[in-house]
């Protein structure tokens, strides 16, 4: 009696075959130790179009609007039909028993098993194989804890509410307003939304008045205090000339420690953010960089929400830590003591835990892999690193002085610990990225009644500024990301 074991591509069912002890390879799938591992190319199935409900619906009417189909009905994918008949054979086979899920760990990865599963006719037991890592002791360390298929119904139930939105909104949407506007537009459950979003912050910035307004600038030694803001020219020029050749007192210093906690770690959406904006990538190019170092077991499972680790974790991360901490450019970090245990949070990981590189990491050929994989390990190895490592403490000072009737303000920052803005400056520096803008420099110790003479005044000009033009990172960050 055998298991067959149903991959989502032929890379993972290859890893698992050899992870598991199924060495011996035929025509769609391999064999051995009790196990049969094949694979679906993704998608094997997908719903019929209109057309295949209703001869009418080939042709797009108003009157044949909304189109309802109850149930759905779903077809093999074209130019899929070889890949879907293996695993349809497997399935049948006398032999197997069970079948085992070891589609990806997540939403789409359950939709993709159980349309082929269904098409298939199968009623054979499902039990369903749950990793965060393509790590070998991972994949034999989740089939030594498969659960019963029945534990995600709901998960499947939500696939496919999502597909059928997708369905029903792009069917019948398309049409209508194709119908009404006599040309063809799309509409899309993601995408109109998106392209509403979109056109809305175009409005503002093509509708934006630029306002102009003044600051008026001391220059004093070592500092330049800065006034409230001025939208009357003439009013800027006043206070200027009231303060030329004028005494100014410092009124007031404030120091105020602050401390800077670690970031988060990586989960789907922070990653795409980040990526598009240090590294230029879009949210696609991201998830499919991510999917491939998933794939290369070199990246934990990307599709996850969860910022955080489990606490069975905790030695793991550890490891994997240390490892990360010995790539350049994170070599020459200094001083470097990780707290692992502020990224643990059971309470915080729902399906998949964040995104960390793996163990694997230690024997990569880091440079062989190409500049998008390269690029993205390295970013997620620094989030690692800067997530364990001491906060960023730092003193804000504030300094307001008194010139001619009117007051000014000059902020410094004095750094008191790096912390893991040492890692994260470190890693700007590598990618040639311009570091963070701080509060300012360092001040002067200023005293409170310190009085200047001659400080040189002068009169700025600025101007509003527009909204700026939504990008990846944006988007990403207001929750809109490649769907599903």
């Amino acid at each position: 009696m055998s298991k067959l074991i149903i991959a989502e591509k032929p890379s993972v069912a290859k890893s698992i075959a050899s992870a598991l002890g199924a060495s011996s390879r035929a025509d769609g799938f391999y064999e051995g130790s009790g196990l049969i591992v094949s694979w679906c190319v993704g998608h094997l199935v997908s719903p019929l179009d209109a057309g295949g409900y209703d001869e009418r619906f080939k042709k797009w009417r108003y009157e044949d609007l909304p189109i309802l189909p109850e149930p759905f009905r779903y077809a093999p994918i074209p130019g899929k039909e070889a890949a879907l008949d293996n695993v349809k054979h497997l399935m049948a086979r006398e032999d197997v028993t069970e079948i085992v899920n070891a589609c990806d760990a997540g939403r789409e990865g359950e939709l993709i098993f159980r349309l082929v599963y269904e098409m298939a006719g199968c009623r054979k037991p499902v039990l369903r194989l749950w990793i965060s890592s393509m790590e070998d002791s991972a994949i034999r360390e989740g089939f030594s804890q498969l659960r019963p298929g029945s534990e995600y119904d709901r998960l499947y139930q939500s696939a496919l509410c999502r597909q059928k939105a997708d369905w029903l909104v792009g069917i019948n949407a398309t049409r209508l307003f194709s119908v009404l506007y006599h040309r063809t537009l799309n509409v899309g459950r993601v995408q109109t939304p998106t392209l509403a979003m979109l056109v809305e912050r175009d409005a503002k910035i093509i509708l934006f008045q630029k306002e102009k307004y003044h600051h008026v600038r001391l220059t004093l030694v070592g500092a330049e205090a800065v006034s409230e803001r001025f939208t009357d020219p003439a009013e800027a020029e006043q206070a200027a000339a009231m303060c030329k050749g004028a005494t100014v007192t410092c009124a007031s210093v404030t120091c105020e420690q602050k401390k800077e906690p670690p970031p988060k770690l990586y989960d789907l959406t922070t990653l795409q953010r980040e990526a598009n904006r240090l590294l230029g990538y879009t949210a696609k190019q991201t998830l499919d960089y991510a999917q491939s170092l998933y794939e290369k077991k070199l990246l934990t499972y990307p599709r996850t929400d969860s910022r955080y680790l489990t606490s069975d974790m905790a030695e793991t991360a550890s490891c994997v830590i240390h490892l990360a901490a010995k790539l350049p450019p994170f070599d020459s970090c200094t001083n470097f003591f990780p707290l692992v245990e502020a990224m643990i949070s059971d309470r915080d990981v729902s399906d998949h835990h964040a995104i960390i590189p793996t163990l694997e990491i230690e024997k990569a050929d880091i440079p062989a892999l190409s500049l998008g994989e390269r690029e993205l390990l390295l970013l997620v190895c620094c989030r690692l690193l800067c997530a364990s490592a001491s906060p960023h403490e730092y003193e804000v000072v504030t300094a307001t002085f008194d010139c001619g009737g009117h007051s000014f303000t000059a902020k410094g920052k004095r750094i008191l610990s790096e912390g893991w803005r040492e890692i994260d400056r470190i890693f700007r520096v590598f990618l040639k990225e311009k570091p963070a803008d701080g509060d300012g420099g360092t001040l002067p110790d200023f005293t409170e009644g310190q009085v200047f003479d001659g400080a040189e005044v002068s009169v700025t000009e600025h101007f509003t500024q527009p909204p700026k033009p939504y990008t990846e990172a944006i988007c990403c960050e207001r929750g809109i990301r490649n769907r599903p």
